[in-house]
């Protein structure tokens, strides 16, 4: 089974089929190995029902007691050994779902990281979410065909061969009889790979509809908009419903179909036999080796049903991944060197300049405004903003994020102990810590965990409140110790004494180090050295806080904490 720590390989984005290829051909081995112990163990399976119509018409019938126990002796000796095979065919493809499934969490949790800061903008978390739940799962499943699926084949051909020596018309039923059951159930099939498709995508809109609300029911409820939004996930849950009862309603029929038909087509072979014997065709030995192999085909019969259908919704998972599979990363052509050391930052599309060695604060009314500037300024999208007169997107993306830091206020904060989700895999000393968490005033947050900076911290931080969640991100910045630190609204869920305290601390630990920070607070700007007045998006006035609060109208109803229709009033 594939290591945590081994390369998954590099996956077939040609298909859903092709994928699954991809999967089976990573462990040849493996595969090969849970066919041949199914094709034995089904084969074995068949040739009880031969062992005992000998002992049947070489030792009952004649009475002959001891060709009788020679026989049954036999019997036992090969269901002792199939009774062993079972369990290594079991082992082996528990061992090739299991690889399958790890595997494909592999690459799909490494083109997430590939994709990195691109991801919300190529596809939802919804769509995300609904490949690590539910079709990583499914595609695995499908795989079970390498095993069985193989078996139930090699053993359909030889119980026909079998029959071909007792009957002919029976022979010739058997063969005849799947073709049958593949054209009823084929159509089937075909809609149902139509139905979960559909099902799987309005399942991914539901989901990410799910985490939006989650991450902002606080919000919805101070605006009065829980009701609205419930109501219209309401009604997305039962379009969601709808869709459900229909891929059920083919599932259902494919699944009866899997029983129905084997039991139907196997008792029309029952009953030609019972029929052949009564002519004096067949021996009571042979008729019943017939029941045996009735008994013995209706699995690998009632499994082919089964694997169609595990198949088609195997494609469908797989085609998901695929199409994740297939997204590519904001191209990097960067190809000229970074500055040398520090230089401005300029963002022509707002008149943004950050001069290096400096605090800047952006304040907008729009917030999403100054939220733009920064991840132009941190090349998190389209840009042309420049870095000492180089084009930021003609640097090597790997420069521009080894010394370029944007920190969101909703950035994500992963499950673990508090010192490792500050130290995002970068292990720092307790000096450096200790100097971040002073910095970010989380000193508090620290003393109330049980066990300090080594207490287990959920995932998005859930366990903390959302000003200490706050200054747990601001902690992982400045541990990062970025040349030039970008930051979205540091302080926005801080109260007004713990904000003073943070927006001190910081311009003193980036004393001499770039920094940006988007902010309203009048808190944080009076520690600015420069502060910019952003209009639509464009500068409308720079300089100190004290000098913008006494000149520029539209500043001071903003930082009043004026409304924002009373504030763009001013400006006009």
């Amino acid at each position: 089974m594939i290591d945590a720590y081994e390369d998954p390989g590099t996956p077939d984005t040609r298909g859903g089929w092709r994928y699954l290829w991809w999967l089976v051909l990573r462990q040849p081995g493996r595969s090969a190995a849970g066919a041949l112990l199914a094709s034995v163990w089904m084969v074995l399976l068949a040739a009880q029902p031969y062992l005992m119509a000998r002992a049947v018409d070489e030792g009952l019938v004649p009475g002959r007691p001891a060709v009788l126990a020679g026989w049954s002796a036999v019997m036992f000796v090969v269901g002792s050994v199939n009774a062993w095979l079972s369990i290594m065919r079991h082992r082996t493809m528990t061992r090739v779902r299991m690889d399958a499934y790890f595997r494909t969490v592999k690459v799909v949790v490494g083109q997430v990281v590939r994709l990195g800061a691109a991801l919300p903008r190529r596809t939802g978390a919804g769509e995300v979410v609904t490949i690590g739940v539910g079709d990583v799962h499914t595609v695995a499943q499908s795989l079970t065909v390498v095993g069985p699926g193989v078996g139930s084949a090699v053993v359909y051909a030889v119980v026909a061969g079998l029959l071909l020596t007792v009957s002919v018309p029976l022979a010739a039923v058997v063969l005849l009889g799947l073709p049958v059951i593949a054209l009823v159930t084929g159509p089937l099939t075909l809609r149902l790979q139509g139905a979960e498709s559909a099902y799987r995508e309005r399942q991914g809109v539901l989901t990410a509809r799910i985490g939006d609300l989650a991450g902002g029911l606080r919000v919805l409820n101070g605006l009065g908009g829980k009701g609205l939004f419930a109501d219209a996930f309401r009604q997305d849950s039962r379009r969601l419903r709808a869709q459900g009862y229909r891929v059920g309603a083919v599932a259902s029929w494919v699944q009866a179909l899997g029983v129905g038909l084997p039991t139907l087509f196997l008792a029309v072979v029952t009953w030609l036999a019972a029929r052949l014997t009564a002519q004096g065709s067949l021996t009571i030995g042979e008729l019943v080796s017939v029941y045996g192999y009735v008994a013995v085909l209706i699995g690998p019969v009632a499994f082919f049903v089964q694997m169609a259908y595990d198949l088609n919704r195997g494609v469908v998972a797989a085609r998901r991944v695929v199409r994740l599979l297939r997204l590519e990363p904001e191209s990097d052509e960067g190809t000229l060197a970074a500055p040398g050391g520090p230089a401005e930052l300029y963002d022509p599309a707002s008149g943004v300049r950050v001069v290096p060695g400096r605090l800047t604060a952006l304040a907008a009314a729009r917030p999403a405004e100054a939220a733009a500037v920064v991840d132009r300024l941190g090349r998190f999208g389209p840009t042309d903003a420049t870095w000492g007169g180089v084009r930021l997107d003609a640097v090597p993306l790997s420069d521009v994020r080894g010394r370029i830091l944007v920190a969101d206020n909703e950035a994500h904060l992963f499950a673990g102990a508090l010192r490792e989700v500050v130290a995002a895999g970068h292990p720092a000393d307790e000096a450096a810590l200790g100097r971040a968490l002073y910095a970010a005033a989380a000193e508090d947050v620290v003393r109330g965990l049980p066990d300090g900076v080594d207490a287990p911290v959920t995932g998005q931080g859930r366990s903390l409140s959302g000003g200490q969640r706050q200054r747990v991100r601001l902690v992982r910045a400045l541990l990062a110790g970025p040349e030039v630190l970008l930051a979205v609204e540091p302080t926005s869920a801080l109260d007004a004494h713990t904000e003073a305290t943070v927006a001190r601390r910081l311009r003193e630990a980036r004393q001499g180090r770039t920094t940006v920070v988007t902010s309203t607070s009048p808190l944080v700007l009076d520690r600015a050295d420069t502060v910019v007045f952003l209009v639509d998006g464009k500068v409308a006035a720079s300089g100190p806080h004290r000098r913008l609060l006494a000149t520029v109208p539209g500043y001071r109803a903003l930082v009043a904490r004026d409304t924002e229709r009373d504030a763009e009033g001013a400006v006009r």
